[in-house]
């Protein structure tokens, strides 16, 4: 797809007078600007010349070009006074050998400023580079850590956007890889407003009935050893039956009044001492021991659970209590086992019973109890030094991103180091060259000297003067007065009383001359020509060749792209801009540009309620819609004709509007006669020809040449058809009347001005 060419200003955003911010896009080599006076035209003029709001292309800037700019300031300027215009230089031919050497050392510095401005693009290039490496380094470290910064996003105050992140990243010092979940801890309280001190956990105390003697009688049988009738009659009934004794004595003695108390008699007036002859004193004793072990065991295990669930009545919300607490019911089920077990065997003596283990399970929570107080130690240090805290937990986030990303840091960093270097290169390379131009261009200012010279202007002033008929005054340079000019009458007086219209003819062609040439004869500068509205006040010839020198500026300036003209030497226009509010002269510096998309563009400027708008005028193409074209917003009723035409699709009108066409152009500007212009097209031999097909073995195809017959049949033409043949005018479709309505320009020997209306540009 054809875009815009840039050349030297790229950009222009309007802020003054009647424009407020309005932007002058796409602007290429030649620039067409169409505005009624007082639209704003001159405010561009004089953003142009006062280089406000241009965009200049890259590694350039004002200073590298004359900008000349056209308009009633410089009128007013240059003609204050006849007697004092400044000599422009013209760089002449006289010295041919300084000439050829001249172009040599043009060449050279053309080349050098070529590749000046390839380092200087190179620069941009790796800078770009530089700046793009950061942005992908910024983006990576952000969409990597994005889950770890969520979690420690109050560590992260002033780095929580990509650039600061990545600049905190590349600061630190000391990346280091840290226990994650040790800085959650960390950082859960150090930044909790909430957080406080917790109490410890304690551990179940010391006990004492594991060293008491009724714990090694839980495994033995305890039976009297007495050898009374008595004692001897129960150990006959078996070892239960003095447990049953023992017990039922214990818990009735005293109560039963005398008697038996399972089967009522009365007991023996000795019964006391029989009973307590058949326990002898180690039976008592280890009696005695087994409820001092039962006693101990219940006191101090209820106090163990005590102690240990008094534990969970204050905990710190992030400890897990859930094994702490099935370990604790666990133990507290084994105690009530084991206390019922030596119940058991307080009761019945003779019986065995073992416990439950306990030991285990209280080193298992003594462990537990370990690793909580030393979360509750972290924790209540952090909160006694929460200031502190705050700062370790920052430092250590840090360092722990820093270390998480030192493949990327590295990466970013070699490939920074890597395009500085290039930068530095290229920088040094586009320094000796700034310095090899400015020597070029100090030996080309030198031979210029002897090779530029105000005469030559002089002289191709007068030369236009006479030509164009403007008499009875002329420039010539000022007696006694090195290099400057003045107007003069035909008695060798300045002028004085110049007509407006004369006024402006001889400033134009003084700006052309300084177009042309230079304020100074060492150095010829390229240009930036800015025209605003010229032919004011001028007469027809003026602006006739006021026309002719605005094309010939144009097709220098487009030289600058491709040189399609030979006859217009030079590209030292290097971008124009051309403002009228004239029809006439508008149309005639336009004439065959439309079709340069690429390095032209054409403007209308509006102004409604005091507000200044500019619209760019291009559109889709109507022949290539994947294509944009220019349009000229000034036309004329016959170029309005040729727009219709390419827009209609319909046979009926087309056909309506090729016949207007042909009668426009052929009768009225060319000359012909209708019954002429249909002899010469269709009966000649080598014309008629061309719109009869000869197919072989069969009837000649005469679909073109009955085309041709009924366009052509109108065009004054008051006998109508006169062939006899009877044709249906929309039997075909519009493109194939397009067709044979461009063989008949071809026919006509008009195939250029075919070409030029349907915007096919011409080529020299």
């Amino acid at each position: 797809m054809q875009r815009k060419v840039p050349s030297a200003i790229t950009n222009i955003t309007l802020n003054r007078a009647t424009f407020t911010n309005v932007p002058i896009d796409e602007i290429t080599f030649v620039n067409f600007f169409y505005g009624n006076n007082g639209a704003g035209k001159s405010s561009i003029a004089h953003a142009i010349e006062e280089d406000d709001g241009v965009v200049w292309a890259d590694g350039k800037s004002a200073a590298d070009y004359d900008v000349l700019v056209y308009n009633q300031d410089f009128i007013n300027d240059n003609f204050v006074n006849y007697g004092d215009l400044k000599g422009v230089f013209i760089f002449g031919e006289e010295d041919v050998e300084a000439k050829k050497k001249i172009a040599a050392l043009t060449d050279e510095k053309k080349e050098k400023s070529d590749a000046k401005a390839a380092a200087a693009e190179e620069y941009k290039q790796k800078t770009t580079g530089v700046d793009a490496a950061l942005t992908h380094f910024q983006s990576t470290c952000f969409s990597q850590t994005a889950g770890i910064r969520s979690r420690f996003d109050k560590c992260l105050d002033g780095k929580k956007q990509k650039k600061t992140f990545a600049d905190a990243i590349l600061g630190e010092k000391s990346p280091k890889e840290h226990d994650l979940s040790e800085l959650e801890r960390l950082y859960d309280v150090a930044f909790d407003e909430t957080a406080r001190a917790y109490p410890e956990f304690k551990k179940a105390g010391a006990t004492t009935y594991g060293s008491l003697p009724g714990k090694d009688l839980l495994d033995k049988v305890i039976v009297s050893s007495s050898d009374t009738p008595f004692a001897r009659f129960l150990k006959a009934l078996g070892s239960t039956a003095s447990d049953w004794v023992r017990d039922g004595h214990t818990h009735f003695t005293g109560t039963a009044g005398g008697k038996c108390p399972y089967c009522q008699r009365e007991l023996p007036a000795n019964f006391e001492s029989e009973i307590a002859a058949c326990f002898d004193a180690q039976y008592q004793q280890d009696i005695r021991d087994l409820g001092q072990f039962r006693d101990a065991y219940n006191r101090e295990t209820a106090e163990i659970i005590r102690a240990l669930k008094a534990n969970t009545a204050d905990v710190m919300t992030s400890v897990d209590l859930r094994a702490y607490q099935e370990k604790l019911a666990l133990l507290e089920s084994n105690f009530e086992i084991n206390r019922q077990r030596i119940a058991e065997k307080a009761k019945e003596p003779s019986r065995m019973v073992s416990l439950e283990d306990t030991d285990t399970l209280l080193l298992e929570i003594g462990a537990m109890i370990d690793d909580v107080n030393k979360l509750i130690k972290a924790n209540n240090d952090v909160v006694a030094e929460k200031k502190s805290s705050k700062a370790k937990c920052k430092v250590e986030i840090m360092q722990h991103l820093a270390f998480m990303l030192a493949s990327e840091v590295t990466g970013y960093q070699d490939e920074v180091a890597r395009l500085k270097k290039e930068i530095e290169d290229v920088t040094e390379r586009g320094k000796r060259l700034k310095t090899e131009i400015a020597d070029l261009t100090r030996e080309i200012s030198e031979l210029n000297k002897h090779n530029a010279n105000t005469e030559a202007a002089i002289d191709s002033i007068n030369k236009i003067l006479q030509d164009s008929g403007f008499q009875g005054f002329s420039i010539r340079a000022k007696e006694g007065v090195e290099n400057v000019y003045e107007v003069v009458r035909e008695n060798g007086k300045v002028a004085e009383n110049l007509s407006e219209g004369e006024r402006n003819f001889i400033a134009f062609l003084y700006f052309y001359h300084r177009v042309r040439g230079s304020m100074s004869s060492e150095e010829l500068k390229e240009k930036i020509v800015v025209i605003d509205d010229p032919v004011s006040s001028m007469d027809s010839t003026a602006l006739f060749l006021v026309s002719a020198i605005v094309r010939e500026m144009i097709n220098v300036c487009r030289n600058n792209t491709e040189y399609l003209n030979p006859q217009v030497p030079g590209d030292y226009i290097k971008q124009l801009f051309i403002l009228t509010h004239n029809v006439y002269f508008h149309r005639e510096v336009t004439y065959q540009q439309v079709g340069y998309f690429n390095c032209t563009s054409f403007y209308m400027i509006r102004k409604n309620d005091n507000i200044s708008t500019l619209k760019l005028c291009k559109r889709q193409s109507k022949d290539v819609p994947t294509e944009e074209e220019n349009y000229n917003p000034v036309q004329n009723s016959y170029a309005a004709l040729w727009d219709e035409l390419r827009e209609i699709k319909s046979t009926i009108p087309a056909l309506n509007v090729m016949r207007r066409i042909l009668e426009y152009y052929f009768l009225q500007l060319c000359g012909y006669e209708g019954s002429d212009l249909r002899s010469i097209v269709l009966e000649k031999k080598e014309n008629r020809d061309k719109f009869i097909k000869q197919i072989e073995g069969e009837q000649p195809d005469m679909t073109d040449y009955q085309l041709a017959s009924s366009l052509l049949a109108y065009i004054n033409n008051p006998n109508g058809i006169s062939d006899g043949l009877n044709y249906v005018e929309d039997c075909e479709d519009a493109d194939a009347y397009k067709r044979v309505f461009q063989m008949i320009f071809d026919a006509l020997g008009q195939s250029q001005h075919y070409k030029m209306m349907t915007g096919q540009r011409a080529r020299y």
